[in-house]
């Protein structure tokens, strides 16, 4: 069974505005450059075909990744219980007298750089 995962709906809208950017937008330039490279001769000696084959798999990977977040997505509003953390709650966090508001979010949309934090990190588990 696969892995629940809880995202924001800001979070959930981001990841799919990516897969639909991957298999609609890349994918089919990236088959295009890989059919001209095809038809370019030698394979074994071919290096643009080698690399748009790489860059194809690797697409192919992370679209299969991205499917699979998504159709295990739980969305969360962060309307939980009032001063509880929670993924889509606020956290306000003083450290020596210093305040720091951090956004709690699933752990495919974390990013500590922004103050999104999410409760698998060290911060959002010890919160």
């Amino acid at each position: 069974m696969a892995k629940q995962v809880q995202l924001t709906k800001q979070g959930f809208n981001t990841l799919k505005d990516e897969l639909e950017k991957l298999a609609n937008v890349k994918r089919p330039k990236l088959v295009e450059r890989l059919s001209y490279a095809r038809s370019q001769g030698d394979l074994a000696e071919n290096s643009d075909y080698t690399n748009a084959k790489e860059e194809l798999e690797f697409l192919d990977g992370r679209i299969l990744e991205l499917e699979g977040v998504l159709k295990n997505a739980s969305v969360v509003n962060g309307n939980g219980k009032k001063g509880a953390v929670d993924i889509g709650k606020k956290v306000t966090v003083r450290v020596d007298g210093q305040k720091t508001i951090f956004e709690m979010v699933g752990e495919w949309e974390a990013d500590p750089k922004n103050k999104k934090i999410s409760p698998e990190s060290p911060l959002g588990a010890a919160l």
